[in-house]
């Protein structure tokens, strides 16, 4: 199998490290060779966090240049503009409506890019913009949207509805664990 390049892109603290781990365990148990590379920045002032995960038969190298990424799984919308180049041509963007407004507008230097979503599709980007955040708050906790945004992913695979339940029961505490089920399944149907 030919070396598949998925990008997990968000702000710090909006659990994109537990999201990669969820896929990583999920690619282990199907047998792939898999990396996975975390880059911090300043994650925890709310700055940029990517996540590389890449899976095949043989991985060499635990990081995705720009063109390589089969997904780019994002967590916030103007993050998902910002890593627009890693994407290859025919790949997804998965998106997360949501706006979290970066430092420089926050301190009014700058503001926040209108019409993103509507940017990337008229550049010829595959976007699958959706409010993950709503569908999080529904299924209990605004922190569950890296799960609803896994579940929104995982329909572009060919793994089980029970193969990525096991991964959650293997990486979230049984507290949480109905929580992130219900979370992940109304990312699936969205």
């Amino acid at each position: 199998m030919k070396t598949k390049n998925i990008m997990i892109v968000g702000v710090g603290g909006q659990g994109s490290l537990l999201a990669s781990k969820l896929l990583g365990r999920l690619l282990l148990t199907k047998g792939y060779d898999i990396k996975v590379s975390e880059v911090h920045g300043m994650s925890q002032r709310g700055g940029s966090v990517v996540t590389y995960v890449r899976f095949g038969d043989k991985v060499y190298s635990p990081i995705i240049d720009k063109g390589e990424a089969d997904y780019i799984v994002s967590f916030e919308l103007l993050e998902a503009a910002r890593w627009t180049e890693y994407l290859k041509p025919g790949g997804k963007i998965v998106v997360n409506t949501q706006q979290i407004n970066p430092m420089p507008v926050i301190t009014g230097a700058a503001e926040y890019p209108a019409d993103l979503t509507e940017k990337m599709q008229a550049a010829g980007l595959d976007v699958d913009a959706f409010d993950a955040l709503a569908l999080a708050e529904q299924a209990g906790s605004a922190k569950a949207v890296n799960i609803v945004l896994m579940g929104h992913l995982s329909r572009n695979f060919d793994f089980t509805l029970e193969e990525w339940m096991e991964a959650i029961e293997q990486s979230v505490p049984s507290k949480f664990l109905e929580l992130n089920k219900t979370a992940f399944t109304l990312g699936r149907n969205a």
